[in-house]
């Protein structure tokens, strides 16, 4: 399971250094080197194990073709995403098109999200935080799931 938040940046080249613990902690569950880089909205990167990713194929594969849903959700993931291959120093190419559009360029965070890592600009995210608040209708909707 990946949490918390570990600010890094990414590089010239477009090269996110996993922060360590998140590295460590893909080594010692995932024990590989592949993931697939997508967004649904373009103002943050998410970062799936490619066999975290596998499992929501496979729950995709289960929705009709036709589904309006569905092709609105792949056409975004699709739009975005690429595979990544982890280099030998820890290092994920993130997409182009994502890159520019999350503007995920030097300082970023990089949030684990339980089954994957989400990379956002730390501006503005910090910025997005701001103008929505927690709200007493969101303490209430997750007290109706026990937390």
């Amino acid at each position: 399971m990946f949490r918390g938040n570990h600010p890094t940046r990414v590089d010239d080249k477009g090269r996110l250094k996993l922060p360590a613990e998140f590295k460590r902690r893909i080594d010692e569950v995932y024990k590989g080197s592949q993931f697939y880089i997508t967004s649904t909205d373009g103002r943050v990167a998410q970062i799936y194990p490619l066999q975290e990713w596998e499992k929501i194929e496979q729950k995709l594969a289960a929705i009709p073709g036709m589904n309006p849903a569905k092709k609105k959700y792949l056409d975004r993931v699709n739009y975005y995403g690429q595979m990544a291959e982890m280099d030998a120093q820890g290092r994920l190419l993130l997409p182009q098109i994502l890159r520019e559009s999350a503007k995920v360029t030097a300082d970023v965070v990089v949030f684990g999200m339980q089954t994957y890592l989400e990379v956002a600009n730390h501006e503005a995210f910090k910025q997005n935080m701001d103008d929505n608040p927690l709200t007493a209708e969101d303490a209430q909707a997750l007290a109706d799931f026990g937390l």
